[in-house]
This record gives structure tokens, sequence and C-alpha cells, in this order.
């Protein structure tokens, strides 16, 4: 019976101890000698080149804050585990413990605030529409009858719907199972019409073998704070987090960042993506905070 108490006991520790180093990433990170960053396959921020090899603005970001971590935790070195995320699966890998930092492009929104927490905005994105140039389309109402895809997992297409100038438009939902998927239907007259964030958009565009086929149409559909991704209750952490992001603001690394990967031409075929710093981006540079999609919709 004593062996029995004694084997509860343990496991009792082991639980509560695996469940204190889960809200304390740094002494994971620690005492692991690494830390596992989530990063996209085909985002605008993040993206791979094959091989393991994942590149961008917010994948680079990211090595950055590893690099202010390690050098914060007094290591000597730190193993970055890079792990593909999908829309679908970033958020239970981040708190199921899998991922320590999710650095991709996901919308920092009230509902996804009540499982994760989210580091300090570092891209402010611009929901908009891709078509093929010779479509005809300009605007919302163009889509009237039209198939829309967007990916699954992503926030677009319901945005696209509560647009006030959606109102009395019909058309279909076509899902991609990732960016470059959605972007693909576009490409092979599947859809009409891909709604995503721009920065995405500009980047599947930019990739493919005929980027002057496509072009952004219509109205900004939504203003959505782009930031990475954590796990909740660990403020330790996201001070660490936040402390570097502030750290690469001030003193205009972050800037030259930007420059290189949306105004430099970017592997894989050393294009433009052209997207110039936005107003809204520079604020949130300017006056570094977490706040949510919804507090940017408030007039």
């Amino acid at each position: 019976m004593k062996k029995h108490i004694f084997a509860m006991a343990v496991v009792a520790l082991a639980a509560g101890s695996a469940f204190a180093q889960a809200n304390d990433t740094l002494a994971k990170i620690k005492s692991s000698g690494s830390i596992t960053l989530g990063v996209r396959e085909s985002s605008g921020l993040s993206y791979t080149l094959g091989n393991g090899k994942y590149v961008g603005f917010h994948t680079e970001m990211a090595e950055r804050i590893i690099s202010d971590l390690r050098k914060q935790l007094g290591l000597t070195a730190l193993e970055t585990k890079y792990q593909p995320v999908t829309s679908q699966n970033r958020i239970p890998l981040v708190t199921n413990g899998t991922v320590d930092l999710e650095c991709g492009s996901t919308t920092n929104n009230a509902t996804r605030q009540k499982d994760v927490a989210f580091a300090v905005t570092t891209y402010v994105e611009e929901v908009r529409i891709a078509v093929k140039a010779n479509s005809g389309i300009q605007a919302i109402k163009d889509l009237n009858g039209k198939s829309v895809a967007t990916t699954t997992g992503t926030t677009s297409v319901q945005t696209l719907r509560k647009n006030e100038r959606a109102g009395g438009i019909d058309f279909k939902e076509v899902y991609g199972k990732d960016h470059a998927d959605s972007f693909l239907l576009l490409e092979t007259g599947r859809a009409d019409a891909f709604v995503m964030d721009g920065s995405i958009l500009a980047a599947n565009i930019s990739k493919s073998k005929n980027p002057a086929d496509f072009k952004i149409v219509g109205e900004v559909l939504s203003v959505e704070p782009i930031a990475c991704m954590l796990r909740k209750d660990d403020p330790a952490f996201k001070k660490a987090v936040d402390d570097s992001i502030k750290r690469q603001i001030a003193d205009g690394s972050l800037a030259k960042l930007y420059d290189k990967w949306f105004l430099q031409p970017v592997p894989p075929t050393n294009t433009k993506i052209g997207l110039p710093l936005s107003d809204a981006t520079k604020a949130a540079w300017a006056n570094p905070n977490d706040k949510p999609m919804e507090d940017y919709a408030k007039k």
C-alpha cells in the first residue's frame, strides 16, 4: 500500500512539475537547451524554401528574439527546432506545449486571447481580395455569383461576409488546405478570387509563374494586428519576448528587416513583394501593445 501511495505521489509531483514548466517557458527552454518555434510554409511573413529551411520577416525576427532569450538565460547555445504549423493546428500546438513561440501570420483577436497570449503587435495586416488581372472584378459587389477561395482555419471569408458592402451578394466558398493551395485554386480557375491578408496575397503573387496575371483589388475588408503567439499565464516569457521586439523596434533593426523581406528581392525567385511599411504598422511600432483586432475596429 505504501508503495502504491508513494507511486501516486511521484506521479502527482511529475504532473505538477510538468504543469508548472508548461507555464514557465523560460525554465523549460533553459533545462532543455532548445526552443520550438512555430513557422508557416506559405505565409507572407513566414515560409519555407524546402529542406527544413524557413525564412521570412517574422521568422527572422523570431530568430533574433531567440538570440536575446539565449543571452538572458546565460546559455552559450540554444537550439531552435522549427515546427511547421497550419491555420488549423497552430493554437492547439501552442497550448499543448509542442510549440513554445509561434511567429507566423496569426491575428490577435479576443476569441484567441481566451486560449493563448500574444506578444506586442509586429505587423498590422489589411485583408484584401486577389483576382486574375483580366477577371473584371474590381470590388466586393463584383463577387456576386462567383467562387471565393480562402484558407481553412482563417477568418477572412467571415470578414468579407460581415462587410457592409457584401449585403445581398451571394458567392460560393472554396477552401484551400493552406495559403499556397488557396492561391492555386485562383491560379487554376477553380476560384474567381482569393480573400486573405494582403501580405500573403502579395507574396503568393510574387512567387507565381506570371505575377502580372494577378492583382489585388477592392476595399480593405479589415485591419488586423498580427503577432507572435505564446502560452497564456506566463508573464516572464511574454515580457522577455516583448522586450526583444521592443529592442528591435528601438534600434531600427526591425525596420531594416521589413525592408529586406518586403522591398528587396527575396528567395526563392528573387522577386520583390513590394509592400511598403503601412501607417498602421508604423503606429503599432511607435506604441507597442497587444490590443486585439476588436480594438482596431472601434471608431
